[in-house]
């Protein structure tokens, strides 16, 4: 991947996480997540690693914002009302991340392997699916599992709490 592309793509992703958080309405913050999910997505093309980038986009893009947007109808939210601007909260919010993003920047100054390229990946006689099935369902069954039931309880409980009481 260019490098132009590279920083397009995690710009993009940035951008929209922040979106995520700043939106006040729960349906654009859903949708901003989708276009944050969809730069990430691509980010994985540029690795090669083109089956977590289709994951990517078919479960979080897909399957899971359907269900978040879902939510988001079924409980009716609205949008969140404007409260007064706190500036000290803002400035020292500020001044924080300044200082991280100071230190960040002289930390990674000093790292040397940063500036060294990437070996080339070896050449795997198994494609990724076989082989991302093979350590899914063998050294991680029990995680499988509980992602599994846990899944199927929050949709139940969706399902409970969208129910509505007739009078």
């Amino acid at each position: 991947m260019s490098p132009i592309l590279f920083w397009l793509f995690a710009l993009m992703t940035l951008v929209f996480a922040v979106a995520v958080v700043a939106n006040r309405n729960p349906v654009a913050s859903a949708l901003s997540l989708v276009i944050s999910f969809l730069g990430l997505a691509a980010l994985y093309v540029g690795l090669d690693a083109y089956f977590i980038a289709v994951i990517q986009v078919l479960v979080y893009a897909g399957a899971v914002m359907v269900l978040f947007l879902f939510i988001i109808m079924l409980l009716d939210l609205r949008a969140e009302k404007r409260r007064n601007l706190n500036v000290a909260a803002y400035v020292g919010g500020g001044l924080v991340a300044l200082a991280f993003f100071a230190q960040l920047y002289f930390v990674l100054q000093r790292y040397e392997l940063g500036r060294q390229p990437f070996p080339p990946l070896g050449v795997s006689y198994l494609d990724d699916v076989r082989e991302v099935g093979n350590v899914l369902f063998t050294t991680h069954n029990l995680p499988f599992q509980v992602i599994g039931v846990l899944i199927l309880v929050a949709t139940i409980g969706v399902v409970i709490l969208s129910k509505r009481e007739l009078k």
